[in-house]
């Protein structure tokens, strides 16, 4: 198999860098730099994804006959591997990545036509109604009630964990219509507008929160909340094989491109920094062989990913290889942090620790590499939880690749 790109890919990958040096402006770069966590604003991401959208790239994984780049495997890859180079941000997955492919596979012609262009450019944002209290890895659990009254649902229940629900316009949303001895059964997939009356957004104060005002993830309360029978995507009761496909999106990401400019920033970090001796930590033959041992990782993963994107390109499914990107990818993402966490030292303590603004008179604790460290070391946790925990991947994996 061939693993290298071709002149046709090399010169997309040299438009996709031309054009970042004008579409990803310092501006944005200062101020990605100084949130601890690397987070923008709601409206700052706005603009970057209508800049991407102007572009024709704000949707890479979308056919052309719904607006998207209809980007080849390799040119997703290759795109992916520029943006991180240079630290912009992707797309807010919820709309674009998650929902949308959803809509496009199970939804009706006016679902297409209301949600797809609005989605496309960023004039709504989704939120994920899927984990609850109580049913997180065990999502057939989940409780949320959608009773039928005619010609709307009305909506009961609690959703938990929900990413930048206070920001969102729309929600995705498992919900139960119907008790069945085959509990997959009795769920259903609808869109909900978070506008409408019965709904609570609360906040949940993590411990990774820093002091620059980010604030992720939400509970989410519905009480008599009233959805239209129209805003159930494909059949009641046939939610879980909605589910399912939308998992195949959260899942299949590639790692490594972010992965190895995380590296290439750590051992920077690791040069300039001293350890408790006075020494970098560059110089620590321990330290060395912990961050090869890791680069090494990562290294195999981007050959397992681009051996994935041979066989994409080929026509072939994925199959149980995203569970097997989605396990390694955490993990590493995990592994990146914890040595990060090891150069930062004392400065990984401050939790509020964000690079000043200019003019600001205050001064900064540590060197500004620490900055977020910690944080991003605490949110990382989570990774290996969140769309199927590393625990139920390695069962998917366990079935269908050594048929147990």
């Amino acid at each position: 198999m061939d693993l290298t790109f071709s002149d046709a890919d090399r010169a997309f990958q040299q438009e996709v860098r031309e054009w970042l040096v004008q579409a990803w402006p310092q501006e944005l770069r200062d101020k990605q730099a100084r949130s601890a966590l690397g987070k923008l604003s709601k409206d700052d991401l706005v603009g970057w994804q209508k800049r991407l959208a102007e572009k024709g790239w704000a949707a890479t994984n979308w056919p052309a006959e719904y607006g998207g780049a209809d980007f080849s495997p390799t040119q997703s890859y290759i795109f992916d591997l520029e943006r991180a180079r240079v630290g912009a941000p992707g797309v807010v997955p919820f709309g674009i990545t998650m929902v949308a492919p959803v809509i496009m596979r199970f939804g009706t012609d006016e679902q297409k036509a209301e949600f797809l262009p609005k989605i496309l450019n960023s004039d709504i944002w989704f939120c994920q109604g899927y984990s609850e209290p109580g049913s997180g890895s065990d999502l057939a659990s989940l409780s949320t009630k959608a009773e039928d009254k005619g010609d709307h649902y009305l909506v009961n229940g609690v959703k938990t964990w929900t990413t930048l629900a206070q920001y969102a316009d729309w929600m995705f949303c498992l919900v139960r219509t119907s008790q069945e001895d085959i509990r997959q059964l009795g769920i259903s997939f609808i869109l909900i507008d978070m506008n409408t009356p019965g709904i609570e957004v609360k906040p949940i104060i993590t411990l990774e929160q820093p002091g620059d005002g980010f604030q992720e993830i939400n509970m989410v309360y519905f009480e008599d909340v009233v959805v239209p029978k129209e805003n159930l995507v494909g059949e009641e009761g046939k939610g879980w094989t909605c589910a399912k496909y939308l998992l195949e999106f959260e899942r299949g990401n590639a790692y490594s491109p972010s992965l190895k400019g995380a590296m290439a920033h750590l051992k920077q970090f690791a040069q300039s920094e001293s350890d408790s001796d006075g020494e970098p930590y560059w110089a620590s033959p321990d330290f060395q062989r912990r961050y090869r041992d890791v680069e090494i990782q990562i290294l195999s993963m981007e050959y397992t990913e681009l051996r994935i994107l041979g066989a994409l390109a080929a026509g072939q499914n994925v199959g149980p290889e995203s569970s097997m990107l989605k396990t390694r990818g955490t993990e590493l993402q995990q592994a990146v942090t914890e040595l990060a966490l090891e150069i930062s030292g004392v400065y990984a303590s401050p939790l509020d620790q964000s690079t000043p603004y200019p003019g600001d008179n205050f001064q900064a604790i540590g060197p500004q590499e620490a900055n977020g460290v910690a944080q991003e070391y605490f949110n990382t946790r989570k990774v290996s939880i969140y769309a199927g925990s590393n625990e139920i991947q390695r069962n998917i994996m366990s079935k269908l690749v050594l048929g147990l």
